[in-house]
């Protein structure tokens, strides 16, 4: 059963990827979502390279946190990569929730970044 439901992630991914690339004026920001821990990264496509990432096991949000896996550490990391991306210039990206349902943890991540300034 896991590994059905990792495969059809993978699936959606693939067809999500085909649709949306991140360029230097608009880069992709990238969600993972582990059982303890979720991940974000600003991601130019063109060149391959990560400009910003923010994750539950960021020094910043490190301690701060009673439990990495829930909402509320999701609403931490999208703050973190808003407030990351807007100091190095970067205003306006699109959004990769990788496969996964928009709902949760993904959704307090995006919605928390769009809080703090992100425009996608």
């Amino acid at each position: 059963m896991k590994n059905k439901k990792i495969l059809a992630r993978i699936r959606r991914k693939r067809r999500v990827r085909g649709r949306i690339q991140g360029t230097a004026e608009r880069p992709r920001l990238n969600v993972f979502r582990s059982l303890k821990h979720i991940y974000a990264q600003v991601i130019v496509d063109t060149t391959g390279n990560t400009l910003v990432s923010a994750s539950t096991l960021s020094p910043e949000i490190k301690g701060t946190l009673r439990s990495t896996g829930n909402v509320e550490a999701a609403k931490k990391v999208g703050e973190l990569i808003a407030k990351k991306c807007l100091e190095q210039g970067i205003q306006k990206v699109v959004f990769d929730r990788n496969g996964y349902r928009y709902h949760g943890r993904v959704k307090a991540l995006a919605e928390a970044a769009r809080a703090a300034g992100l425009s996608f």
